[in-house]
């Protein structure tokens, strides 16, 4: 039982769709939100947060060595396919800048479901400090670690200062590989509910957002442009700890105005590598200074 291919890296071992065969050996709790639909395909409902949830708890189980994973249904529930798709293309960069042995990521935004770095270490056993905000999002973070005994491979880090991405979380003694984002989107609140609404509507249904989210994860005054380019700004604060800096960007018109800032700031690298998932297509944007 397979849904259709997603076009995803060529490493992901999602690009053929769901297998829930193995995903109802792995959770059995699966069965409840698995049905045949009216084109004779099995499937779940996507506009059912607890179905959305359920099927990527499968994914974890099935595919990552992942025992637990709770988290608030506030909480953004992340399609683990297209999460995944980003530690691949980090790989791919690591490889081509000759970059080999013990990778240390850090992980900003790391949100309750502590995504990143449970891909990461179960794929590439990569280690990881995740940070956040959200005190509330660490504590669950944090429970899943523990959960699965990861304590040794991922740490975690309050970021205190709203105004701050990397200053006050980077210390002295850090010295990174690598540096990835999923950063916010909207500019408030209001442009999020927005955004919602019209998700629903294109779900034709009156489902809430399937993916839920917090103001946190979902908006950063300014949107996402502030927030890029805030981090941007911060990076070359910390030039010398970090290898390469990346974020995901969903805009592609942001990309133009963080190169141009990324050189006046001394950059010596910026890459933009595609990513198609689907018919969504986004980015990432990696810069390095050394």
């Amino acid at each position: 039982m397979k849904s259709t291919k997603k076009n995803f890296h060529p490493n992901n071992i999602h690009d053929n769709g769901y297998n829930f065969d193995e995903l109802l050996k792995a959770n059995p709790t699966l069965k409840t939100f698995v049905f045949e639909n009216d084109y004779g395909n099995t499937t779940v409902d996507f506009s059912d947060p607890k179905a959305v949830k359920e099927i990527n708890r499968s994914l974890l189980m099935a595919y990552y060595k992942v025992t637990l994973w709770e988290f608030p249904d506030t909480n953004l529930c992340p399609p683990i396919p297209g999460r995944v798709d980003y530690i691949h293309h980090l790989n791919d960069l690591l490889k081509t800048s000759g970059i080999t042995g013990d990778i240390s990521v850090l992980d900003i935004g790391t949100g309750a479901t502590c995504i990143y770095p449970l891909l990461g270490n179960a794929v590439y056993g990569w280690s990881f400090v995740g940070v956040d905000i959200d005190l509330d999002s660490l504590d669950a973070a944090q429970d899943i670690i523990d959960d699965n005994t990861l304590d040794a491979r991922i740490k975690l880090r309050q970021q205190f200062d709203e105004n701050n991405i990397l200053t006050n979380v980077i210390e002295k003694e850090d010295a990174f590989t690598i540096a990835m984002c999923n950063p916010p989107f909207y500019k408030s609140a209001e442009e999020a509910q927005g955004a919602n609404r019209r998700k629903t509507r294109n779900l034709g249904t009156n489902a809430v957002r399937n993916f839920a989210g917090n103001n946190n994860e979902l908006w950063y005054v300014g949107g996402e442009k502030a927030f890029l380019h805030n981090y941007l700004y911060q990076s070359s604060l910390f030039k010398t700890q970090c290898i390469w800096f990346t974020s995901l960007v969903s805009k592609k018109e942001n990309v133009e105005s963080m190169q141009k800032s990324a050189k006046k700031l001394g950059a010596t690298e910026f890459k933009v590598i595609p990513m198609q998932q689907g018919n969504k297509v986004t980015r990432i944007v990696a810069w390095r200074f050394e």
